[in-house]
């Protein structure tokens, strides 16, 4: 249930929308002009306000909606607008209103709908709001490995802009941390962070994911659904594994990062959106191009600004440090919080190659945090199949063969279940069943 604030000097409106609101469980408290209103909010906090633009006397609808956006920003506002008045409506959209309903009203569902939307959003900011103030601080991209340093110079200039970023790098190599710290030090740090996993969505419902659906759009939408696109307004999107989009999506994308617009699957109004996008893969994106598996257009523009990152065999200082912030972090939630490795253990850490890279090194932490008898986590913990080779002579291998590898290992590690195992690599089911083919792997 929401507390809402309607505000209307015609009676009959605020009736009509005090009823339909309250049948949806919520309540109401109605004021017949601005300077009612004013003193409400300065009694009491309100989740929505629902106000006409046009009222006698001062403040009206307008300045209203100054006062609430200064004096109460956690607050969403919903405005009415007259017929002909739009541009009016659009004006206090631009200072912050959430939408605008135009008088008459169709219907209370109509109402509900719009109401439904905004109370949704406030949910978000607070959810963010709280999550920022729990969540304990992110992990640095580095810890002085040298390989690392033209990446965090990169990230330094970028951030400040809103510039789109396309990250690059192997699976498991930081690129959510990278896209997070982009959001952070940005102008829209203030605005929602959303990501979507291209390659963890079925192609059915990608689209709905990213840019919702109006009822009755296909089987199964009994109700409208804002999309991650939609939801991330005013923010950054970040779409991670880019590459996994199918060809219709890659074109329907396209069009919302060259003109900020686009409509719900199934809608016909148009939606404007402002946000930061930040994408990223693990694919070799321009061959992908080259060999017309991903549109050129759409390449360019989300490659503004690419950033390289490199693999964890290229961060060897790197290795230890981040090998003991991760295991502090699974011992404490395992409530094990004295476990430690051995020295023998730390060597063998320091010369693997970690092809499947931070994931692959956080999964045998947690493995081996699992297994340990007594305080001390040793080599057989970390369950090695293999004997350890010198860092250099397995650097010399293609990269091809460093694949191959980390897909024998990561299958063997889930016992053959190829879901998992995409999951684990960080790649969509389809992906993984190509590379399979390629490298022979049963």
């Amino acid at each position: 249930m929401a507390g809402i604030l309607i505000v209307d000097d015609e009676r009959g409106i605020r009736e009509f929308l005090a009823e339909a609101l309250r049948d949806a469980g919520h309540e109401t408290i109605e004021a017949a002009d601005g300077a009612a209103a004013a003193g409400l909010l300065r009694g009491r906090a309100f989740d929505l306000m629902i106000t006409d633009l046009r009222m006698p006397g001062s403040p009206d609808g307008m300045e209203l909606l100054r006062l609430a956006r200064a004096d109460e920003p956690n607050m969403e506002v919903i405005v009415l607008t007259a017929y002909g008045t739009v541009e009016t409506a659009v004006e206090a959209m631009k200072l912050g209103a959430f939408d605008y309903l135009q008088k008459p009203i169709s219907s209370p569902s109509e109402l509900r709908l719009v109401v439904a939307r905004a109370l949704e959003r406030r949910s978000l900011l607070a959810l963010k709001d709280r999550s920022a103030r729990e969540a304990p601080a992110m992990p640095p991209l580095s810890y002085g490995d040298p390989a690392m340093d033209s990446v965090l110079r990169a990230l330094e200039r970028v951030a400040p802009t809103h510039s789109t970023v396309l990250l690059l790098g192997e699976s498991g190599t930081g690129k959510e941390i990278a896209a997070r710290t982009l959001h952070q030090r940005s102008p829209r740090c203030d605005g929602p962070f959303l990501p979507v996993n291209c390659a963890a969505i079925s192609e059915s419902l990608m689209e709905s994911e990213i840019f919702g659906h109006e009822k009755g759009a296909f089987t199964g939408a009994s109700s409208a659904r804002r999309g991650r696109l939609e939801l991330a307004d005013s923010g950054t999107l970040f779409l991670d594994e880019i590459a996994e989009l199918r060809p219709s999506l890659q074109a329907k994308l396209l069009r919302v990062l060259q003109d900020r617009r686009f409509e719900r699957v199934g809608g016909t109004r148009t939606i404007e959106v402002d946000v930061r996008w930040i994408a990223a893969t693990n694919r070799d994106i321009e061959a992908m191009v080259e060999a017309g598996d991903f549109r050129e257009d759409l390449y360019h523009r989300l490659a503004v600004f690419p950033i390289r990152l490199p693999p964890l065999r290229e961060r060897a200082r790197d290795i230890l440090p981040l090998t003991a912030a991760l295991l502090a972090r699974i011992c404490a939630e395992l409530g094990r919080p004295t476990l430690h490795l051995d020295p023998e253990a730390q060597s063998r850490i320091q010369a693997e190659t970690w092809p499947g890279n931070i994931r692959e090194l956080a999964n045998a932490l947690e493995r081996a945090a699992i297994l340990a008898e007594g305080d001390r986590i040793g080599v057989a913990d970390l369950g090695f199949q293999h004997a350890p080779q010198l860092r250099a002579g397995r650097a010399a291998q293609s990269m091809a063969a460093i694949e191959e590898e980390a897909i024998r290992r990561t299958l063997a590690a889930v016992g053959g279940n190829r879901q998992r195992a995409a999951a684990r690599l960080g790649i969509g089911v389809r992906t993984l069943y190509e590379k399979l083919k390629r490298y022979g792997i049963e």
